[in-house]
C-alpha cells in the first residue's frame, strides 16, 4: 500500500526527538487502531459511549471516574469550566452565553509553562505566586482571595525546582478549600501517575493520549472525581454548549479506551531495558565521531524518567543547524543546548534503531571539525 505521506508529497520521519505533537505524537499500536476502525464502522449513543469508557478507564487507573477529551488542553479546560459551574445546569448555561463570572486560576511562578493559555480559554484569570526559586504556602495563601476558582500544579521534574510539592500544596489548598488540578499531559510513565496524583488528593489530573500512551493523538483523559467528571459531561457534546468546539469522536473514546489497557498491562521494565540497551548501542557508535561526545540524561525535556542521549560538540555549526539538516534527512531530533542534540529511543519502531544513529553519525561526521571532547551539558 502507498503510504499516504508519500502520496501527499511529504516524507515520513524516523522519530529520536520524542512524542512532540508537530511530528505527530506517537504511532498507535495494532489493538488501538483495531478498536478506532471498529468503532468508525457503525453508530453509537455518544454519551453512552462516553460514559462506559469512562467507567473502564477509571477501573483501569483507580479513579472515582474518567473524561475522554480532544487533547490534554482541552482537558484542561473542561476541568476548569466544570469546577466554575460545578453542575449547576443553569450556570452551564450561562457560561454557554458568556455571562459567567470570571474567576482566578493559581498557578506557581516556576510552573509557568506555555500551556496556560488552556486556562484564559476557559475563561480565567492566571495569578502567578511565588517567585522561580520557592513558592511557600504563605504565597498560596496570600493569593486565594473569594474569586479563586483552583490552583493548577505541573507535574514533571523540570519544574519541581522552586515549586511546591503536591501533597504539601494539597494540604494547603484543602485548608483553604480550594481544590487543585494537576496538568500532567506528558508525565507518563511511570503509569503509577495514573492513580497516584489524584490519590494525593487532586480533583482531577490530566493526560495526554497521544505520548506515551500511544493512543488517538486528537485525545486527552481526565481522571478525578465523579462530581466534577459528571460537570465536564454537563458542558460536552454533544450538547450545544460552549465545549461543543471541543467535541471528542466515538473513535478516540474507543482508541484510547484500548491505548489504557494496553498501556496498564505492559512491563514497563522491559521497554526500560530496550531502552537502555539502544542508548549503549548509539553512544558507541557515536564514540567513534572525532570531535563528540556522548552524555546519558535520565530525564527527558519534559521532566520524564525517559532516558536520552545527549550528543555534544565543543566546535561546529549550532545545534538549529544540526537539528534542520537531519529533518531534512528525515530524522527528527530534539535540540538540548547551544552545540547538543538529545536522542531518545521511546518513539522508535523495531528496525528504526540502526537508521536513527546512523544518520547522525553521518551528520556529525560531515559537519563536526574533530577537536577534543567536550563534555555535554544536561
Amino acid at each position: 500500500m502507498t503510504d499516504v505521506y508519500t502520496r501527499l508529497g511529504l516524507q515520513p520521519l524516523l522519530n529520536a526527538a520524542g512524542r512532540y505533537t508537530k511530528f505527530g505524537g506517537s504511532v498507535m499500536p495494532p489493538p488501538v487502531v483495531a478498536a478506532m476502525n471498529s468503532a468508525a464502522e457503525s453508530h453509537v449513543d455518544l454519551e453512552a459511549l462516553q460514559t462506559t469508557v469512562g467507567q473502564k478507564i477509571a477501573e483501569l487507573t483507580h479513579n472515582e471516574a474518567a473524561f475522554v477529551t480532544t487533547g490534554a488542553a482541552a482537558g484542561l479546560v473542561l476541568s476548569l469550566m466544570a469546577l466554575a459551574t460545578g453542575q449547576d445546569e443553569a450556570a452551564v448555561r450561562r457560561m454557554a452565553e458568556g455571562r459567567h463570572r470570571s474567576r482566578q486560576v493559581i498557578v506557581q511562578r516556576s510552573q509557568a509553562i506555555p500551556y496556560l493559555p488552556a486556562v484564559r480559554l476557559a475563561g480565567m484569570e492566571i495569578v502567578e505566586v511565588g517567585n522561580l526559586w520557592l513558592t511557600d504556602e504563605h504565597d498560596i495563601r496570600a493569593a486565594v482571595t473569594e474569586d479563586t476558582l483552583a490552583i493548577l500544579h505541573v507535574a514533571g521534574q523540570n519544574v519541581a525546582r522552586g515549586s511546591m510539592p503536591l501533597p504539601e500544596l494539597v494540604r494547603v489548598a484543602d485548608e483553604l478549600a480550594v481544590p487543585v488540578v494537576v496538568d500532567a499531559a506528558a508525565q507518563l510513565p511511570p503509569v503509577s501517575n495514573l492513580w497516584e496524583l489524584t490519590g494525593a488528593g487532586a480533583v482531577a489530573a490530566v493526560f495526554s493520549g497521544g505520548k506515551d500512551l500511544e493512543g488517538p493523538q486528537a485525545s486527552g483523559l481526565v481522571v478525578g472525581t465523579a462530581a466534577l467528571v459528571e460537570a465536564i459531561r454537563l458542558h460536552s457534546a454533544p450538547r450545544q454548549r460552549l465545549a461543543r468546539a471541543l467535541k471528542t469522536g466515538k473513535e478516540e473514546m474507543a482508541g484510547l479506551l484500548a491505548a489504557v489497557e494496553r498501556y496498564v498491562g505492559l512491563d514497563h521494565d522491559q521497554r526500560r531495558a530496550g531502552w537502555d540497551r539502544t542508548l549503549a548501542d548509539w553512544a558507541a557508535t557515536l564514540a567513534t565521531v572525532p570531535g563528540i561526545s556522548t552524555l546519558r540524561d535520565e530525564l527527558n525535556e519534559a521532566g520524564q524518567p525517559l532516558p536520552r542521549l545527549l550528543v555534544s560538540w565543543a566546535d561546529g555549526p549550532p545545534t538549529a543547524e544540526i537539528v534542520d539538516r537531519l529533518l531534512a534527512a528525515g530524522l527528527a531530533v530534539a535540540p538540548a543546548g547551544a552545540q547538543t542534540i538529545g536522542m531518545t529511543p521511546e518513539c522508535m519502531l523495531p528496525g528504526e534503531a540502526d537508521p536513527i544513529v546512523a544518520l547522525v553519525r553521518e551528520e556529525l561526521s560531515r559537519s563536526i571539525p574533530a577537536t577534543t571532547e567536550v563534555r555535554p551539558r544536561p
